[in-house]
């Protein structure tokens, strides 16, 4: 009996936990490996984090149901396996389909009496929208509901931090690792495959975020810029801050070879009598893509970079 010292009988019973929930209960040689990975997660709780906002937030235990406020932290949690644990989603929340099931708990102005009303452990609240949302959720908080704030991301490092954060405060930190290393192996990928295009072939591009006469293009600190970047194309505003407005003069006068609008406006521009000296009108160059993909910030922007890149250089991403 002296060989089966403590130590060696906790490492016993903790393998043959791992056995019965891993595997359901299969017989065989590998059967302890498959409960360590939960396990080890689980026992995490309580965990203390620091939010979007800087402060530091305790996850008392692992979140079984969970509130998201924004259409960015939804698709997230459904991509770290938390679908069934979402119980309210916001009004503006379309992916995956499985949102359509959920309670909406509203859009900018949430309903703090029906997201109570749902008993969340966990509200997943944004740093975009905080501020203006700080009474409702002090009062979400004044009811016994643990309030956490994701930061608000504006490049692929900032929404791997979302995605890392997120992972940490519901007991999927190797789930959330695995999302951003593949992530960024795509992303790498694209970006190999976009050094084929020679500096002098580089496209010059304008991104219409909205039509005039508010004409907003997207400029360096976006994702769009960003996206623009990873694939050799030079956005004609990079040397704009954020959501710029812009006269139509100064957009006809950057002259781009392409044109990609996020609000489906395609055709409205290439039906512009000021514009048809525009190269990219001119050749009709002129695409529509899916502004989820290029602005929302969460596992899907890998999908945008792709999407941009095969409007762009069609015969280099087919």
């Amino acid at each position: 009996m002296k060989r089966w010292t403590w130590p060696a009988v906790l490492a016993v019973f903790f393998l043959l936990a791992a056995v019965l929930v891993g595997c359901g209960g299969a017989n065989g040689s590998t059967e302890p490996a498959k409960k360590e990975e939960p396990k080890t997660e689980q026992a995490a709780f309580p965990v203390t984090v620091k939010d979007g906002l800087g402060e530091d937030v305790t996850i008392k235990a692992e979140p079984k149901k969970i509130v998201s406020l924004i259409p960015s932290n939804t698709e997230i949690a459904y991509a770290l396996g938390l679908g069934d644990q979402i119980v309210g989603v916001s009004d503006f929340d379309n992916y995956p389909e499985d949102v359509k099931t959920k309670t909406k708990i509203g859009g900018m102005e949430f309903n703090v009496e029906k997201i109570i009303s749902l008993k969340p452990d966990l509200v997943l609240a944004h740093a975009s929208s905080a501020h203006n949302s700080r009474d409702g959720l002090k009062q979400l908080k004044d009811a016994g509901i643990t309030v956490l704030v994701v930061n608000d991301a504006k490049s692929f490092d900032d929404v791997y931090a979302s995605i890392e954060l997120i992972g940490k405060a519901t007991g999927t930190t190797d789930k959330a690792k695995q999302v951003i290393d593949e992530m960024k192996e795509k992303l790498a990928q694209i970006q190999e495959k976009a050094k084929q295009i020679p500096a002098d072939k580089q496209a010059n591009v304008w991104i219409e975020v909205s039509p005039p006469p508010q004409l907003y293009t997207a400029g360096k600190g976006t994702f769009m810029d960003e996206m623009l970047q990873v694939i050799s194309a030079k956005n004609v505003a990079g040397s704009l801050e954020g959501w710029p407005m812009v006269t139509e003069e100064k957009a006809v006068a950057y002259k781009p070879d392409v044109i990609i609008t996020t609000y489906g406006g395609a055709k409205q521009v290439l039906a512009r009598v000021a514009w048809k000296d525009v190269p990219a009108v001119k050749n009709k160059r002129v695409y529509d893509v899916n502004t989820d993909l290029v602005s929302r910030p969460g596992p899907r922007l890998v999908e945008g970079v792709e999407e941009l890149a095969k409007a762009i250089y069609p015969d280099v991403f087919k």
